[in-house]
């Protein structure tokens, strides 16, 4: 269940008879993962809403109402979504839509196999780093055929150790739920069993059956035979980053805002015009140095030399000359630095040049004041380590990028012994198994809660990461010339793409970007920008030789006249 691969579902074109017969096999819920999507044959006639023949039906829910059981559902419109419920008894042929999403096998196998039928998955993506050898044959193109072999887990009366009966074993059961006192048997719950549980049954007193593998916390919490307090559940904020180094694999961390380190910034790369009118804030100009050139094909706009310096101010509208047409082109207004003076700069939003961000601010930051005074993706390294935790593996990492502050489900815990020393569980990530002992009556008095920095694996950053779309790839970059037409909508899917497909957690704050016009920084010098550029090195970005060695050579002339 653990395999490191993604995988693609092929749609079932065996249809479906009835909406009874789809929720009878299909897995729907509140879950993400829980909205099967179906098609029907022809039209289907309701009071205000007609589906029309082929058109996405969403499944949401089941729900009871007026006494009869429907099936909540959807179909989205001119990007509104008109809902409309269907009783078990609708008759027709439906059948699956395909389905781009990509998913893992653990997530195949508990949403996405239809009960008493196969599933047709393709394989996108395999982990190198899966400690095994590859299973798959020498010819194998990626399709597979995915039959779950299901195991019975139970507990022996009185007894606390968990067995597992495998389908194959040749055996007769008989019932005597009736007979037996259901007490004399362990009541075993999961941290998503426990995370179903309603608020108000917090705070619970639980011993722990099986103990999670690998978890960060110390040794003596969670062990097998442990008595646990858990007081609550709820949602936490993490900032998702990744480790800045230029060879493979890259560590990824789940940093809580409550972590007591101190971060220092560290520059930027961004590969075009576009991508600085993103990054650029009301805070403070945007100071960059060009590590690509770029030849303007109209005398308006600005052609751009290695080691160009710019400092970046808001985007704007002007009139090229194209092929004998004046047309409106998307641009970015900048000052260009010389050595004494300072010189207006329209680069167009299209141009795929390549620059680097130049760090004057030497203030050491919290990660809470970081994340609301820039907008992130943001690169920093540490400058003081967490002293409160006896080994802050942040404080390691030649750089991060802070890409993202996502919000993920966590249960509070703590030992029975000592309830007011708490921490926090990943529901998700963690798993264990636990028997409910009895409620926890005792007033605890005011936690102190220990959150920690989690490294998670190469699979869960990018299941975090992932597009919830069919988009797996960064969008193509825009042509160095376009023809007039090519101009227009290169602009517009650029931009669409960057705003609508961004890879999304399961919950997203940015800080918000305004377009105000910067006022000059005075005082800008080579020095600073070797100090810069040397900071960008610790952080072992990939660029071509041939423009870090340009940019250097510039540098070292700017100091020389100087």
């Amino acid at each position: 269940m653990n395999f490191p691969g993604l995988f693609k579902i092929v749609a079932d074109k065996t249809p479906y008879l009835t909406m009874e017969e789809i929720t009878r096999t299909s897995h729907i819920g509140p879950s993400r993962l829980g909205h099967p999507c179906f098609y029907h044959q022809k039209d289907i006639k309701l009071e205000n809403l007609i589906i029309k023949q082929g058109e996405q039906i969403m499944l949401n829910s089941v729900e009871e109402i007026d006494g009869e059981i429907m099936v909540s559902c959807a179909v989205a419109r001119n990007h509104q979504n008109h809902s409309f419920n269907l009783p078990l008894s609708q008759e027709g042929e439906f059948y699956e839509c395909e389905d781009e999403r990509i998913y893992t096998l653990k997530e195949i196998v508990e949403w996405k196999i239809p009960k008493n039928r196969t599933r047709t998955v393709k394989l996108t993506d395999f982990s190198n780093k899966w400690d095994s050898t590859n299973p798959f044959p020498k010819d194998f193109y990626g399709t597979l055929i995915l039959k779950p072999v299901y195991e019975i887990q139970g507990v022996m009366k009185f007894r606390k150790d968990i067995i597992r009966i495998l389908p194959s074993l040749d055996v007769e059961v008989k019932d005597i739920t009736d007979s037996y006192d259901a007490n004399w048997f362990l009541q075993l719950l999961s941290t998503e069993d426990l995370f179903e549980m309603t608020s108000k049954e917090f705070p619970i007193v639980t011993e722990v059956i099986e103990a999670p593998q690998g978890n960060h916390l110390p040794q003596s919490i969670l062990q097998p035979g442990k008595t646990i307090v858990i007081h609550k559940k709820y949602q936490a904020s993490r900032i998702l980053a990744s480790e800045i180094r230029s060879n493979f694999p890259k560590r990824h961390f789940l940093i809580p805002t409550s972590y007591k380190g101190k971060f220092k910034r560290r520059p930027r790369e961004f590969p075009t015009a576009y991508d600085l009118e993103i990054a650029k804030s009301e805070k403070e100009p945007l100071h960059v140095v060009a590590t690509k050139a770029f030849h303007s094909p109209h005398d308006k706009l600005s052609s751009v030399s290695v080691g160009d310096q710019f400092l970046v101010h808001q985007s704007e509208t002007t009139e090229v000359l194209c092929e004998g047409i004046k047309k409106v082109v998307n641009v970015l207004a900048c000052e260009k630095i010389l050595k004494k003076s300072y010189e207006a700069a329209l680069l167009p939003l299209y141009m795929e040049g390549g620059f680097v961000e130049v760090i004057h601010d030497k203030k050491q930051y919290p990660i809470s004041e970081l994340c609301k005074q820039f907008r992130l993706p943001f690169n920093v390294k540490v400058s003081v380590r967490d002293l409160s935790i006896e080994e802050d593996v942040l404080a390691a990492t030649p750089g991060l990028q802070l890409e993202e502050d996502i919000t993920d489900s966590y249960l509070l815990i703590s030992d029975f012994a000592n309830p007011t020393e708490c921490w926090e569980i990943p529901v998700g990530r963690l798993n264990m198994t636990v028997q409910l002992v009895s409620n926890f009556s005792r007033d605890a008095g005011p936690f102190l809660v220990r959150t920690l920095v989690e490294e998670i694996t190469e699979e869960q950053y990018y299941m975090m990461r992932r597009y919830e779309s069919s988009a797996s790839h960064p969008p193509p970059r825009p042509p160095k010339h376009p023809s007039v037409e090519e101009t227009k909508l290169t602009l517009l899917t650029l931009t669409e793409e960057r705003t609508v497909d961004l890879p999304k957690s399961p919950k997203r704050h940015h800080v918000d970007i305004t377009k105000k016009l910067h006022p000059n920084q005075a005082g800008l010098d080579s020095k600073v920008l070797v100090g810069s550029q040397n900071d960008l090195v610790d952080e072992e970005k990939e660029r071509s030789n041939r423009g870090a060695t340009a940019v250097a050579e510039t540098f070292k002339n700017e100091k020389h006249q100087k």
